[in-house]
């Protein structure tokens, strides 16, 4: 083999390898601006809906459903909690589990107030537990919090 024939095979495999690096890189790209995407509807999403919530059931700072830590101890005082036990995201695994529960509780209590059976709180559960279902009991739970914050209850008398 000649040197001319070394060096247009080394070329080759640098390109073959720089477009395979560039193709690449270009779906990693996609991916995490997909992901973005998704992420800001979501929160846009959610942000909105807890924002209703906080007015229909006369939270006088319901902006603070826009801002990642405050949402949190909003969504808890409006479950008649503290606001302080937001701190608890500041503790690894038990404090998460602590957090995870008195979410539950909060969310069901919030139903309730808005004339919403409680037990729709335990879908977070689900999406969370359950693996298979995770994903559609996760957006079961955006469709409930939709219905619970646009979509006034009538209470039903006995």
């Amino acid at each position: 083999m000649t040197i001319t024939g070394m060096i247009t095979n080394t070329s080759d495999f640098f390109k073959e390898g720089l477009l395979g690096g560039a193709v690449a890189g270009m779906v990693i790209g996609i991916l995490i601006l997909v992901l973005l995407v998704f992420f800001l509807v979501y929160w846009i999403y959610t942000g909105f809906a807890w924002s209703v919530i906080g007015k229909k059931l006369k939270y006088k700072n319901n902006w603070l459903a826009w801002i990642p830590f405050a949402r949190t101890a909003m969504v808890l005082e409006l479950g008649n909690f503290n606001w302080a036990f937001a701190f608890l995201w500041l503790i690894p695994i038990l404090g998460w589990i602590a957090l995870g529960v008195l979410s539950v509780i909060a969310n069901w209590r919030i139903f309730e107030k808005r004339n919403y059976p409680g037990w729709f709180a335990l879908i977070m559960v689900l999406s969370i537990v359950g693996k298979s279902i995770g994903g559609l009991a996760s957006v079961g739970y955006l469709v409930i919090l939709g219905f619970v914050a646009w979509k006034d209850q009538k209470i039903k008398r006995t």
